[in-house]
């Protein structure tokens, strides 16, 4: 065998036992993803009037629906219009009457990541209903309600009435025990309903008022008035709360407990090592080697 083949032949050898080396190796993948749920979002809304009445004209030979809403909003939202007109066909000669004004009417509804809310506020406001052009249904000096839902805490809501209440020309005093009657001879009656407020685990819900009409002014037929009226309404629900990140068992059998009696080891500061480094430090070994020997062989042919 000439030099040219001895080096060939140790050349070989090397690659031989670097491929040993490197396969008996374990493969470590760095850097793996991990997966992330994002919780739901809360929800939030408010309204500052919403109406569900039903008209008849013309000795009831004609019906005609009053479903409006003012500031009504979705989170994230807000809306401040401080009053709504309708047009029913048949009432006021066919033009345009108001059913709210206010001189504040605000609604807000806003969600983050850890918070939902809903808020209305309403300020002398004057509601009308068809066939009373110049008697309010019911006038309020400052009506407020607000359903706040923070992830992780009970859902609040409160809603309030304050001031001076009047219905169909008459001052009232409400009362949160149970609803309030209010009967007008030959004009009609309305029913009040106060500080409405419901909670769940994740839910609130809070109405500052609400209103079952039954209007027929002088038993005339003109215009009879029957549904109800919500004013000043606000939910949320709340956001989910992530789950708290679950720390993951060591598996390192070191890690276990000593038999008693045992001498406790220093603890090496930390450099780099991995589970990985025995299997390479064989392969650096076995690369040494095989080196070495190609070495010492090719000597002794030169000799």
């Amino acid at each position: 065998m000439n030099s040219n083949n001895f080096r060939m032949s140790a050349r070989r050898l090397t690659v031989l036992a670097t491929a040993t080396a490197l396969a008996s190796a374990p493969v470590v993948l760095g850097g793996a993803g991990a997966a992330h749920a994002t919780g739901a979002h809360g929800r939030a809304s408010a309204v500052v009037l919403r109406t569900g009445l039903g008209v008849s004209l013309l000795d009831k030979t004609v019906h005609v629906p009053l479903a409006v809403s003012l500031n009504e909003v979705q989170a994230p939202a807000s809306a401040d219009r401080t009053a709504l007109s309708a047009r029913l066909g048949g009432v006021n000669g066919g033009r345009p009457f108001t059913v709210l004004g206010a001189d504040v009417a605000q609604a807000r509804a806003t969600v983050t990541a850890r918070r939902a809310e809903g808020s209305v506020r309403v300020a002398h406001a004057e509601l009308h209903v068809p066939g009373l052009p110049l008697l309010s249904l019911i006038k309020a000096d400052t009506i407020t309600a607000r359903a706040t839902c923070a992830a992780g805490e009970a859902p609040v809501a409160s809603a309030n009435v304050l001031g001076a209440v009047t219905v169909l020309g008459k001052r009232v005093t409400l009362t949160a025990g149970g609803p309030t009657q209010v009967k007008v001879p030959g004009v009609g009656e309305v029913r009040l309903d106060l500080s409405r407020r419901s909670t769940t685990t994740r839910t609130a819900a809070a109405t500052a008022l609400e209103l079952k009409v039954s209007v027929n002014p002088l038993k005339l037929n003109v215009a009879d008035v029957e549904g109800t009226v919500t004013l000043a309404k606000a939910t949320c629900e709340s956001p989910v709360t992530p789950p708290a990140k679950t720390p993951v068992p060591s598996h390192d059998p070191a890690a276990g407990p000593r038999p008693q009696g045992a001498p406790a080891t220093a603890d090496l500061a930390e450099t780099g090592g991995s589970s990985a480094t025995p299997y390479i430090a064989g392969g650096a070994l076995a690369l040494l080697l095989a080196g070495g020997g190609a070495v010492a062989v090719a000597r002794r042919r030169k000799g």
